[in-house]
């Protein structure tokens, strides 16, 4: 295995550069797409700005991870070419610590359109950067140092690419890209509802005095001022104290429009609106539901699989931290242990099931009844 240490190439040469908060727009997020999409020269740094404003979004945030962590929480191992899981190899590559952070960066690139990572050996520590998404070209493959400047590196065409530094691209703008007008919509809702909030929740509370008299005047911006729960205070005869009149809407506009857009957003990353639609929501639609999230994480594994055993092991092997070997990575099929469970049941009475399997597939342990001298058949002992 190769011990000799290796700095990051790129990292080190990104120039921080603030980035802006200000309120965005559609009309943001159309010029930023023009930015991204001109023939020659795109630029990303606006668009990716704006990804990363519209991954703040709470509901969002829960919809990308409720998908992503399946797979990266998923076991793995490699195989040999016979299908048969190779302990050594499986253990080589969990011991370098980065396949979780791999996986990460691939299913990123999914949602934002790209992504590139270096790996490093500091000091004998193995380390995964991943470059700002932001100061990177992926269509002609260029790293921006500043991402406002015009300098450049072609990061496909220096020695390290594909062997230090990996890029992942789905050739397109990314699926956070189509979640970006509902966000901003969603956000638009939301000041205007916190906003008649502000104004209607209490309604305004107004005294018809004399202007003119100092005095009284001042008694009144005082009565106001001081008005609490439980107010009480004394008026002239010529003065008068009124509450106005509220707004007839508590906000339903708004909150359809919240609904609709987090609903648009779980449909685009979730394939199905799951555990938000209380009111009209049942355990067939959940169900239903289930299964298509379970389509999507299938299809993040093949691409996370193929990644793997075309690019980055192969790097791996390139520079030296995994031996060379015909092996490929897979990850571990998953049982359905309920339906396991029915057929164990319903082999019982015809056949014997060890007791140590039944342990180690439900985690329960088991030892054989007897009574007496008379050992019960394997259905008895399994149901007494």
């Amino acid at each position: 295995m190769n011990k000799k240490a290796k700095s990051p190439t790129l990292s080190p040469r990104i120039s921080p550069k603030s980035v802006s908060q200000s309120r965005k727009d559609i009309s943001d997020w159309n010029l930023a797409r023009q930015a991204a999409q001109r023939a020659k020269n795109p630029r990303f740094y606006h668009l990716q700005d704006l990804f990363d404003t519209v991954s703040d979004d709470a509901l969002l945030t829960s919809q990308i991870n409720n998908r992503q962590q399946r797979t990266v929480a998923a076991p793995f191992e490699m195989v040999d070419t016979d299908g048969k899981v190779d302990e050594r190899a499986t253990n080589d590559l969990v011991a370098l610590g980065l396949v979780p952070d791999t996986i990460q960066s691939i299913l990123d690139s999914e949602l934002f359109g790209y992504n590139v990572i270096e790996f490093a050996d500091e000091g004998g520590e193995k380390k995964l950067y991943v470059l700002p998404r932001r100061n990177i070209d992926p269509v002609n493959g260029l790293f921006y140092p500043d991402a406002y400047g015009n300098y450049s590196i072609a990061y496909r065409e220096i020695r390290e690419y594909k062997r230090w530094i990996l890029d992942f691209c789905s050739g397109g703008l990314g699926l956070i890209n189509k979640t970006v007008p509902h966000v901003l919509f969603k956000k638009f809702a939301q000041s205007c509802w916190s906003e008649l909030c502000e104004i209607y929740g209490i309604p305004p509370r107004y005294v018809k005095t004399n202007t003119q008299d100092p005095r009284m005047l001042e008694q009144a911006e005082n009565m106001l001022r001081e008005m609490g729960a439980a107010a009480a205070f004394v008026i002239d005869t010529t003065e008068e104290f009124q509450f106005a009149q509220g707004v007839s809407t508590n906000g339903d506009v708004y909150a359809n429009l919240i609904r609709l857009c987090n609903q648009e957003n779980s449909l685009l990353i979730s394939g199905a609106i799951m555990g938000q639609d209380t009111a009209n929501g049942n355990y067939s639609k959940e169900q239903a539901a289930i299964q298509l999230l379970d389509r999507l994480v299938d299809a993040d594994k093949r691409l996370v699989e193929t990644y793997m055993n075309v690019t980055v092991i192969p790097a791996f092997t390139a520079i030296g931290w995994l031996p060379a070997t015909q092996c490929r990575f897979r990850f571990s099929a998953t049982e359905d242990t309920d339906r396991l469970w029915q057929i164990t049941k319903e082999l019982l009475p015809y056949k014997e099931v060890d007791n140590k399997w039944i342990e180690e597939k439900f985690g329960v342990p088991v030892e054989d009844k007897e009574f007496g001298n008379t050992s019960l058949s394997a259905e008895n002992r399994f149901f007494v």
